[in-house]
């Protein structure tokens, strides 16, 4: 094989066959060489890399990058090669192609390797049993529907550092002090004990930054004390010290996202029936820390008998109208609470009203999808018997929209408006709002919607029926008054009620005046 180079690979694979005691025909087939070429390797040995020390073309960088580029980096080291590239491209117009943007970056990236600044360095950390517990907020990534309707939500997860339990709570609202102390005390009684430390991020529940300062809010403290928790906060904006958590994050949207594709629909019936899937989910992922949990429990702190209030407090009046406004949320009362002064605990998902210590409602909490907008709740049943004397004041009501139980009477409505007068529609709509809203077996919301589809079907067919039609079947037969005889009184026996103080017998008994 006269003439014909000898690579560096040849090489190499020639030796390396004779190492695993080929012979040096053999090893020389492999590496299609003469066995004369692979004595002389043998004898000689490989040969050693020489240091690469010169250029294989020109550099296309050399006019710019000492005098401009370089110091610019050096200003900032955060510019990217895209950026440089432009810079170059702006000032020096049609001298640098395109093509040498992944020369620059190149160049970029063996700067900061060789002469840019230090780096932050990731401590990995070693919790003690017992020692730590973190909370934070996070999105879902799957879209998720409550009975066909958007259901907006955050979703709150605890965590153990050392043992990697975790637990996770629906969150309706945003980050607020209720939902924090909701699902951390959720978390802790499902744990058995508490930890020493609970840290979180800048949690606007947990802390009030003022000129810089970290203070927490007096409802958190209160919390923290309660269960014996020191409070701690990662660095503003340093989300990795959180990651004992963070990552935990991670874990649990991809399986709650895997459990709704299994499930083959993101639509629930109730918020309950989500929650218990993400229960299930948690259960799986809790399964890995059992070993270590065993562990962490013997360092837990014991829990105290009663839960700390999960709630903020509002003390508010009941306007005329029967509302009340709650977080810039209207909100219907039954009307006999109308001029009350009502006392509200305000949870992340409920409303509990109190007059005195007696509990007078408990509302689901509703929150306005449109920033900016006040959001409704209007039961119509809390105003249905003052309006039923006034129908006509159901026309032009700022609620008329939320008066109907659903869609079958809003369109019922619109039908009702166009075949009746408008004095006997308002009427009639009113007197059926008043049916629905009175059901004998419980069964509220059964009662309203078939009511409401019968009665559509029935005015999409013409067939319209009377308020005695539809008001009859509920009309309950009143059981026959028993007939009392009585006898007259003689009227002349009255005199003796005007008659100057005196006894006189009559039918055996004594009157007096």
């Amino acid at each position: 094989m006269s003439g014909k180079h000898i690579t560096q690979l040849q090489r190499e694979l020639y030796m390396k066959s004779r190492q695993q005691g080929l012979t040096q025909e053999t090893s020389a087939a492999k590496a299609d060489i003469s066995e004369r070429t692979g004595r002389r390797l043998e004898k000689v040995g490989l040969p050693k890399d020489k240091p690469h020390h010169w250029n294989t073309r020109k550099d296309p960088l050399a006019p710019v990058w000492l005098q401009e580029l370089a110091p610019l980096l050096e200003m900032e080291p955060t510019l990217t090669g895209l950026t440089l590239w432009e810079y170059l491209d702006e000032h020096y117009p049609n001298q640098y192609a395109y093509s040498v943007l992944r020369t620059l970056q190149r160049r970029v990236k063996h700067w900061r390797a060789t002469k840019g600044p230090e780096k932050a360095v990731m401590f990995r950390q070693s919790m003690p049993p017992g020692q730590q517990g973190l909370s934070d907020f996070t999105h879902p990534r799957t879209a998720v529907t409550i009975l066909g309707e958007p259901f907006k939500h955050l979703i709150y997860q605890f965590r153990l550092a050392f043992s990697g339990w975790r637990d996770a709570t629906v969150i309706q609202g945003g980050e607020s002090y209720s939902a924090l102390s909701d699902g951390l005390q959720n978390a802790l009684y499902k744990l058995g004990g508490s930890p020493k430390e609970h840290r979180s991020d800048s949690l606007s529940a947990a802390y009030i930054n003022q000129a810089q300062k970290d203070k927490l809010t007096e409802s958190y403290q209160a919390l923290c004390a309660h269960y014996g928790l020191v409070a701690t906060r990662n660095n503003l904006g340093v989300s990795h010290e959180n990651g004992a958590i963070e990552t935990a994050h991670g874990s649990l949207k991809h399986r709650l996202e895997q459990a709704i594709k299994l499930r083959g629909s993101h639509d629930f019936e109730s918020i309950a029936q989500y929650q218990q899937l993400i229960d299930q989910c948690i259960s799986r992922l809790n399964k890995y820390s059992q070993s270590r949990l065993k562990e962490e429990h013997n360092a837990l702190s014991p829990l105290p008998k009663q839960r700390f209030i999960a709630y903020s407090e509002l003390v508010t009046r009941v306007t005329t109208g029967s509302m009340v406004v709650v977080k810039h949320t209207l909100y219907s009362v039954p009307s006999r609470l109308i001029g009350e002064t009502i006392r509200v605990h305000i949870y992340h998902d409920r409303l509990i009203g109190f007059v005195g210590s007696t509990q007078v409602f408990n509302f689901n909490r509703v929150y306005s999808h449109k920033q900016g907008c006040r959001a409704r709740s209007i039961d119509y049943r809390h105003l249905i018997h003052s309006l039923a004397s006034k129908p006509q004041a159901f026309r032009y009501s700022q609620y008329q929209d939320e008066l109907f139980p659903d869609d079958n009477y809003r369109q019922l409505w619109l039908i009702v408006d166009q075949q009746l007068e408008p004095r006997m529609a308002c009427k009639w709509m009113v007197g059926i709002l008043r049916i629905a809203s009175i059901s004998s077996d419980g069964h509220q919301k059964q009662h309203e919607m078939l009511l409401g589809q019968r009665l559509l079907q029935l005015a999409q067919d013409n067939k319209l029926p009377s308020l005695e039609e539809v008001r009859a079947p509920y009309i309950t037969q009143q059981s026959e008054v028993m007939s009392l005889s009585t006898t007259q009184h003689d009227i002349h026996s009255y005199d003796q009620l005007l008659s100057p103080p005196q006894t006189s017998a009559y039918q055996g008994e004594t009157l007096c005046r």
